[in-house]
């Protein structure tokens, strides 16, 4: 999902933040998706990855998920058997659940500006801590922790965000509400408070679900805290954001052919199905880094990772384009890259040339920004240049 910028704050003045935890901060559902696959499939069911059960799920409370799933694949226990059953797998797998792109950035920016952050959040409170525990330095982020099973009901219902505000002593029109799912944002809404949505849901269909939010993002990589009143990141570089690198490879395949074809623009193209467990981890949005050809050399690179939704791809796909000029093709050759920074959200353009000029707006800033620290650290990396068989 595109990002889009905040519509309805500008001259709005918020003071505390109050988080979800489920899917806006760590990504706990790839979890669940697991144990919820091998449970249907113990009484014969084909677990269904699609969003449309997702969209039922998401931000609920976990006996109402449970109950969804009985009924939707017409499962022969209740709502509670299926929960304990559940229970009994994912208790030992939250060491597995990864911080979503920008959530430890997000915590340590506004802990450092003594801004008081809430969690609240329709899971047992049980669940929370044990999450948190694998999170370091995040317990110790929220001044107060707000659980599904503190409050008579859960989102959609404002009770839970209310809750925080009081334990806060904050009036709810100065917390701005940072959720994933459409429950949450409803919830965030009913309480009187300003709500950002960074969705869960990629699927087309959902996106009218969160038009209730006061602003859309694709990630938390894309939150501008001055936007709401609050200090501004300053670890921007060059109009790029340093991020945690990323090594991925493989051969060159000729792809869609658009790059050269319609945009003038040569992409070097990665199978997408080699790299689906990497893809899954990383938001839509164009990347910098550095691209190596063992037998060429080392060059800067401007990546989208995406559906391209000018294009509207039917598979998530990683399309880098190296900045240099090429006298031949090199398809078929090992291409290897290290992508170090993050310029901007997936977005989608009303003409081929604005898309065009965009691309090629964003090389710019790669070039330059790739000549500074910490980017050009990783020009050297042996990775680059290092075949994937002798590794």
């Amino acid at each position: 999902m595109a990002g889009s910028p905040a519509s309805n704050c500008s001259n709005t003045l918020v003071d505390h933040v109050i988080l979800d935890l489920d899917g806006t901060l760590i990504d706990t559902e790839t979890l669940l998706d697991e144990v919820y696959a091998k449970i249907v499939w113990k009484y014969g069911k084909k677990w269904e990855w699609d969003g449309i059960g997702l969209i039922k799920r998401l931000g609920k409370r976990p006996l109402e998920v449970a109950a969804s799933l009985v009924e939707d694949y017409e499962l022969p226990c209740t709502a509670d058997e299926l929960l304990d059953e559940t229970l009994s797998h994912v208790e030992t797998m939250w060491s597995r659940a990864k911080a979503l792109p920008g959530a430890t950035r997000l915590l340590k920016h506004l802990r450092a500006h003594k801004i008081p952050i809430g969690l609240a959040s329709n899971s047992p409170a049980k669940n929370i801590r044990s999450k948190l525990a694998y999170q370091p330095g995040w317990l110790e982020s929220f001044k107060v922790i707000v659980a599904g099973d503190e409050v008579k009901e859960g989102k959609p219902s404002p009770e839970i965000y209310l809750e925080a505000a009081k334990l806060l002593k904050a009036r709810p029109s100065s917390c701005l509400v940072i959720e994933d799912s459409p429950t949450g944002v409803n919830a965030g809404k009913a309480a009187g408070m300003k709500v950002v949505a960074v969705p869960s849901i990629p699927s087309k269909i959902a996106r009218a679900l969160y038009s209730g939010a006061d602003s859309v993002l694709n990630s938390l990589l894309d939150f501008r805290p001055e936007l709401w009143g609050l200090p501004p990141f300053q670890d921007w570089v060059g109009k790029a954001l340093p991020i945690e690198p990323w090594y991925l490879g493989g051969p060159v395949i000729k792809g869609f052919g658009r790059g050269s074809k319609v945009l003038g623009i040569p992409t070097a193209n990665l199978p997408t199905a080699a790299l689906g467990s990497q893809l899954s981890q990383h938001v839509c949005g164009i990347y910098l880094g550095w691209a190596g050809l063992s037998n060429r050399g080392v060059y800067k690179m401007v990546m989208s990772v995406g559906w391209n939704p000018f294009f509207d791809n039917a598979a998530k796909t990683v399309e880098p384009w190296l900045l240099h000029d090429f006298p031949d093709d090199f398809y078929g050759e090992e291409l290897r890259l290290i992508v170090v920074g993050y310029i901007r959200p997936e977005a989608n353009f009303s003409s081929l040339e604005l898309l065009i000029e965009r691309i090629h707006e964003d090389a710019e800033i790669a070039k330059a920004a790739l000549d500074l620290l910490p980017f050009s650290s990783y020009q050297d990396d042996k990775f680059l240049t290092t075949p994937l068989a002798k590794q």
